[in-house]
């Protein structure tokens, strides 16, 4: 089984004057698990509306979107919600953790609204937050964090539920170089660890270079290339 299969996926939006904007024309996509798929393209293309219609953030007003071989378009709200909740996890640029709680406990959050008890979660929460180097932090709250730490504890609280795809958005986007190439050595280790499919958006080159295949977003459709290409 695939763990995201996109098909024929179109995203358009009415704008102010109710012109119709074509932001995704027919994207095909299929992602396996253990592997990480970027994708690059111009500020604008649509690459953060592409992962929000493929982590069911969104729904598509075109084509199909398969999670984990469920086809959303025949699922109730609840049902889909649920299903990204359980099957998909999310990193964004910026971290949103919740600042007036613990590293452990932003982790553990997802496992508690999913109704794991607390023991669980709580265990859960240390063996990842050790996974990404936070270990010696888990107690600390985001302000006590340093960027890098931030979004590596980002990363651990999108991997608390054991999700089949994790997406991910300019991820190194507001981190100095040493601190992304951390985290890019991350992703790529917990692709490969865990056998997650990966999709991250991205405009940095090392990032692009570490993931097994690199998909171009240019009007609203993807094509296959290479990182050096793609990104120049």
């Amino acid at each position: 089984m695939n763990a995201l299969e996109l098909s024929a996926l179109a995203m358009s939006y009415r704008g102010g004057d109710g012109s119709r904007l074509d932001v995704l024309s027919g994207v095909d996509l299929v992602v396996r698990r253990g592997e990480m798929v970027a994708i690059v393209g111009a500020s604008g293309a649509g690459k953060s509306t592409l992962l929000h219609c493929a982590g069911a953030l969104e729904r598509p007003t075109g084509g199909r979107v398969l999670i984990a071989g469920s086809d959303i378009a025949w699922m109730k709200d609840e049902a889909v919600t649920a299903l990204r909740n359980r099957a998909v996890g999310f990193v964004f640029q910026f971290h949103h953790l919740l600042r007036d709680f613990s590293a452990l406990e932003n982790v553990m959050m997802p496992l508690r609204i999913g109704g794991a008890e607390p023991r669980r979660a709580h265990s859960r929460a240390e063996e990842l937050l050790a996974r990404v180097g936070l270990a010696g932090r888990m107690h600390h709250r985001p302000a006590e964090l340093s960027g890098g730490e931030q979004q590596r504890c980002a990363v651990a609280r999108a991997l608390a539920t054991d999700p089949t795809i994790v997406l991910a958005d300019e991820p190194s986007g507001n981190l100095d170089h040493q601190n992304a190439e951390l985290l890019h050595d991350l992703f790529a280790q917990v692709t490969r660890d865990l056998e997650l499919a990966v999709v991250i958006a991205t405009h940095n080159r090392s990032l692009a270079a570490r993931a097994d295949r690199v998909l171009l977003l240019a009007d609203g459709r993807l094509t296959e290339t290479g990182a050096r290409e793609a990104m120049v």
